[in-house]
């Protein structure tokens, strides 16, 4: 893998019909950018990547033996969960951190941005499906990890993770029930974010193709420290094994989105 390179694919058994994303995984902004004119500790905050997922998500991917795609770019260079036409592609400012390589911004460099990074991770992740497919003979599960902040403007924010989705509930639902179950957990339901949003990484890549998907956020806090990601991959990996195996999952269903008809 070239250090340059926008994605990493980490390897797993692709007739397992499952594949994990890390839309924001990394903090990582290319040398030519150097820090975009932020100071070094914006780069270890939440506006640069989502704290813990990488880890996770690696954990995950080498106890399932599935596939994962990795984005290997911060956020605050362009953000691979918006859509090409998404106005916060690339934030101007971010939970109250001006971002000086970002603004004044000329239309060339954002071409730049979506032609080096945004595009090449989204063809990646299209690839990894399609293989992944090709190999289990199913739709695949797609499940998406994320991670978000304890408080927002200082209001706390209770929930130990959270569960993401537009309408398709096929595997949402289970994962919220198996989530909830053992009861030391809560959990929400588009809680603190609404998981309708059009153009996003699952937009795309499930809700348009009728795959099976959810996204699963889990507090930061939780996952900050290698003991803290070791303990949620552990609860993680039997729930969502135990939601693949569900055949019935596995098959091709477009849902309506909530944010509208799809594109023709």
């Amino acid at each position: 893998m070239q250090d340059d390179n926008p994605f990493e694919i980490l390897p797993g058994d692709h007739g397992r019909g499952m594949v994990l994303l890390g839309d924001h995984a990394t903090n990582r902004v290319p040398p030519a950018y150097g820090k975009l004119g932020l100071p070094d500790y914006a780069f270890a905050r939440h506006i640069a990547y989502d704290i813990g997922v990488e880890g996770l998500t690696r954990r995950l991917s080498a106890l399932l033996d599935v596939p994962a795609v990795l984005s290997r770019f911060s956020r605050l260079l362009i953000d691979p969960n918006r859509g090409e036409d998404d106005p916060t592609l690339i934030m101007k400012i971010s939970d109250g951190a001006i971002i000086p390589g970002n603004h004044p911004i000329t239309d060339a460099e954002w071409q730049h941005r979506l032609e080096t990074y945004h595009r090449p991770y989204h063809r990646a992740v299209s690839q990894t499906i399609d293989t992944v497919a090709a190999q289990s003979g199913r739709a695949p599960l797609i499940l998406s990890m994320h991670s978000y902040t304890p408080a927002w403007r200082d209001v706390p924010r209770p929930w130990h993770a959270a569960v993401l989705w537009d309408t398709d509930d096929r595997a949402a639902v289970p994962l919220l029930e198996r989530l909830r179950a053992p009861g030391d957990l809560l959990v929400g339901d588009n809680e603190p974010y609404d998981g309708a949003l059009r153009g996003d990484t699952l937009y795309r890549h499930c809700m348009v193709t009728g795959m099976p998907h959810a996204l699963l956020e889990v507090r930061q806090d939780l996952i900050g420290d290698d003991s803290g990601i070791e303990a949620w991959a552990q609860r993680l990996a039997p729930i969502f094994e135990h939601i693949n195996a569900d055949a019935s999952l596995h098959q091709y269903h477009i849902f309506p989105s909530r944010t509208g008809p799809y594109p023709a």
